[in-house]
């Protein structure tokens, strides 16, 4: 997977209008004054979050008729989630030794020291 795509897919992430309007196309495409509506933003300003999303792959315009609908795109999105796997895979085990470890902990007890001593 190439660096710039997968950093053209975080960045448009990272703003939470591109994700909110994401999580609307993920309930089916939508023109941009149907994108613009819940927001306070002007159509030129949701226009500007469309093209970093574009930009990224994660929407497609396609033209029915008059309409431009808006499409969610899942593959920059999926190849997000795999780069992201390799970190949560690290994570589980390090959880997994801090869960043994206070298992350890927790069997030895705080009175542990006392009961050895004669």
């Amino acid at each position: 997977m190439a660096t710039d795509v997968l950093d053209a897919t975080f960045a448009a992430l990272a703003d939470p209008t591109r994700r909110a309007i994401l999580a609307r196309l993920k309930e089916g495409e939508a023109t941009v004054t149907e994108l613009a509506a819940p927001f306070a933003m002007s159509q030129p300003g949701i226009s500007k979050h469309l093209r970093v999303l574009e930009r990224a792959g994660l929407i497609s315009r396609g033209r029915d008729a008059q309409r431009r609908p808006c499409r969610l795109e899942t593959a920059p999105l999926r190849d997000a989630m795999d780069w992201l796997a390799n970190y949560r895979s690290y994570w589980e085990e390090s959880y997994q030794r801090l869960d043994a470890l206070l298992g350890e902990l927790d069997h030895d007890g705080p009175d542990a020291a006392e009961r050895e001593t004669p």
